[in-house]
């Protein structure tokens, strides 16, 4: 009784302004209240003049809002452009698959240290049936296609295609995700790569220069990109 009072108090509000939603979408993000993903309703409203518990003069838009169905929370809709978890660790997933390419393509897959060192990267990543000869096979079919072969896309960034046919999908894969990372992340997905390049020895320039090119799609800076690749050398 005292709530269906209270609610009929409110709705007989003398005067003031309410917002009327209208949903206008739907999908699922992450919520941040929740803490995971979640659907939401993606809704935009307009603001009236209430007199009486009914709505008179309208008062114009509001932003749109993305609103979680779950626990009710409104956000502005920049919230949609963080990925959802499932979405999140694909992306994760596929940029260490994609720097293991790309450091076998430039230095070469005659190792055999350098092949289970990339293996085991790209099984820990999330492709737990990952083998040597699934990564042979991808780099095969790369160097087969015309539209990637060596020299086809000229130099990016610094990037010598002889030594690797994946700067493109480097960047595609990498500088989408590195925003949701936080560095010591972005790190992590460099000296993965960085492990490859020496499992057989110091760096050769082709492997440098793609490492060097993960750096930068990874916004980590030169300086550290250069004291990260010192490191891991030294370590072997």
């Amino acid at each position: 009784m005292v709530h269906r009072r209270a609610r009929r108090d409110r709705d007989l509000c003398v005067v003031g302004v309410r917002t009327l939603w209208r949903t206008v979408g739907d999908g699922e993000f992450f919520c941040p209240e929740c803490g995971g993903d979640r659907n939401y309703r993606r809704r935009t409203g307009r603001r009236r003049i209430v007199v009486l518990g009914l709505p008179v003069l309208p008062r114009g838009p509001v932003a749109p809002i993305a609103e979680c169905a779950a626990c009710g929370s409104r956000y502005g809709t920049d919230v949609l452009d963080h990925p959802t978890t499932t979405r999140f660790s694909a992306m994760l997933r596929d940029a260490v698959h994609t720097v293991a390419l790309a450091v076998l393509a430039a230095g070469g897959t005659e190792s055999t240290a350098v092949r289970q060192v990339a293996v085991g990267a790209v099984r820990a990543a999330g492709f737990a049936d990952c083998s040597e000869e699934q990564l042979l096979a991808l780099i095969e079919a790369l160097a087969a296609d015309t539209g990637r072969l060596p020299g086809a896309c000229g130099e990016r960034d610094g990037l010598d295609p002889c030594g690797t046919a994946l700067a493109i999908e480097l960047h595609e894969a990498l500088e989408p995700l590195a925003p949701h990372l936080a560095p010591t992340g972005r790190e992590a997905i460099l000296l993965q790569g960085a492990r490859i390049a020496v499992a057989d020895g110091p760096y050769r320039p082709a492997e440098r220069a793609v490492l060097e090119t993960v750096g930068r799609a990874l916004m980590i800076c030169p300086d550290d990109t250069a004291r990260l690749l010192a490191a891991t050398r030294a370590a072997f």
